[in-house]
């Protein structure tokens, strides 16, 4: 550090209490069980995500499977609500209605 910083024993004005919004310990783990696989992608796409990965400062595997991890979930909750007795009759109706 360049410059010191300087204490003084002055008032610090009004002071307000703030509400705590962090959550609790045990909900800032956000690891889960990973496990290790060998996949084969295109030489293209590997060298995509590896200058992406150079220009946002971060790790192309982290960026392929951030990649990965939301498409598993997004299909998933695709798959949750299309399996939903709703969305099953909206589905057979519009079949039906293609149908005549």
């Amino acid at each position: 550090m360049k410059n010191k910083i300087k204490y003084t024993d002055e008032t610090m004005g009004r002071l307000r209490v703030i509400k705590d919004f962090l959550p609790p310990p045990d909900q800032l783990v956000l690891k889960e069980e990973n496990i290790k696989i060998t996949i084969s992608l295109k030489k293209s796409s590997v060298e995509f995500f590896k200058k992406e990965a150079q220009r946002h400062r971060t790790s192309y595997q982290k960026m392929i499977r951030r990649v990965i991890d939301w498409y598993a979930s997004q299909y998933q909750k695709v798959l949750r609500i299309s399996f939903q007795p709703a969305a099953i009759r909206r589905q057979l109706n519009s079949v039906v209605n293609r149908i005549r």
